[in-house]
């Protein structure tokens, strides 16, 4: 392993102005996001899809520094034989790669789940690098649910050891691990609630980083922000959002972790974006906060597009504009009222 290698990875993955381009969505999501625009998930329609976003120059150069890939997009061409692993890196940005296989069932915990793809993963890992992914991404999930006891130690513990067995793996391999523990927010628990299940998570999963000798320098992190459940009657303002998280992230992540790219986790576009934009306000933070987001960065662009030929300037121009609206947020620099200019 060369950690200085890894460390310049790293921190050019969360670079001040940039952020993460989550366009990882397994075959079942993807399928989702097209029903809702009634585009058929075809493996050409989704390669149409990414391609419209790889090629949108403005977005790519000044605003994204990295893209995670599904396994079938980092195999992919675009429609005149450019890789399309190619295109991100014409663009400046680096190419990742999804590399876990989805959740199971965690057997003695009903309603809780593990993350599965650890079998077999060396090789995988090689073979992404070979082709020219230079960071992975691996995600828990932990749920809320205080009725049921939700969710148990069993559950936190075994989904951080997979999350460092995976990040250990990646960084024998040269390649970044983004570690991602996400505290769903989908229960009807409040702010105070996330901030401490996910300061559990947060705490646990160091832990286990540690124990397997995971080099700090070289990870990135993307954790959940606290926040609301989205049923909680009561929602914490983005001022309480902000304070809550950067507060817990002090607490829980050590400085030597070059940056931290919050997943928007169900949060609305604008909502992802106030809420980075108020954590970075606050300042004087041992590591840079930025955004790695995926539906928060692709909903306005998808409906732009909506599968047409004649609509991938305006797709690109859609996601351009949410691009550079999270990279102002990453550095304390977006207004609402620019979202409206956009908007008249």
């Amino acid at each position: 392993m060369n950690l200085a290698d890894l460390n310049k990875v790293a921190q050019a993955m969360v670079q001040p102005g940039k952020g993460i381009l989550a366009a990882d969505e397994s075959g079942g999501t993807i399928k989702k996001r097209f029903d809702a625009i009634k585009v058929e998930s075809t493996e050409d329609n989704r390669r149409d899809y990414r391609e419209m976003m790889f090629r949108a120059k403005d977005a790519m150069t000044k605003y994204i520094s990295g893209v995670i890939l599904y396994d079938e997009t980092i195999w992919q061409k675009a429609k005149d034989g450019t890789p399309l692993v190619k295109l991100i890196e014409q663009a400046g940005a680096i190419p990742g790669i999804k590399v876990d296989e989805g959740t199971q069932a965690l057997p003695g915990c009903p309603g809780e789940l593990v993350t599965v793809g650890l079998d077999k993963l060396a090789e995988r890992l090689k073979k992404y690098y070979e082709q020219g992914a230079r960071f992975a991404k691996w995600r828990a999930v932990i749920d809320i649910n205080a009725a049921s006891g939700i969710p148990s130690m069993t559950a936190i513990r075994v989904n951080a050891h997979a999350l460092a067995r995976y990040a250990a793996l990646c960084q024998a391999a040269q390649i970044v691990p983004i570690v991602e523990p996400e505290v769903l927010m989908d229960g009807d628990h409040d702010i105070d609630r996330c901030y401490d299940v996910t300061t559990r998570v947060l705490n646990k999963t160091f832990q286990e980083l540690r124990v397997q000798r995971v080099a700090l320098e070289g990870m990135v992190l993307k954790p959940n922000m606290a926040i609301s459940g989205k049923k909680c009657a009561k929602q914490a303002s983005v001022e309480e959002v902000a304070e809550k998280t950067v507060r817990m992230l002090k607490s829980c992540v050590p400085a030597a972790v070059p940056g931290i790219a919050f997943l928007s986790g169900g949060q609305s576009d604008e909502e992802a974006t106030a809420h980075l934009d108020a954590m970075n306000r606050i300042g004087n933070l041992p590591w840079g906060l930025t955004f790695s987001y995926g539906r928060a960065l692709q909903a306005a662009p998808q409906k732009a597009w909506s599968g047409k030929a004649e609509n991938v300037g305006a797709g690109q121009q859609a996601f351009t504009h949410r691009a550079h609206m999270n990279s102002l947020a990453s550095k304390g620099e977006w207004k609402a009222d620019l979202e409206k200019k956009k908007a008249a």
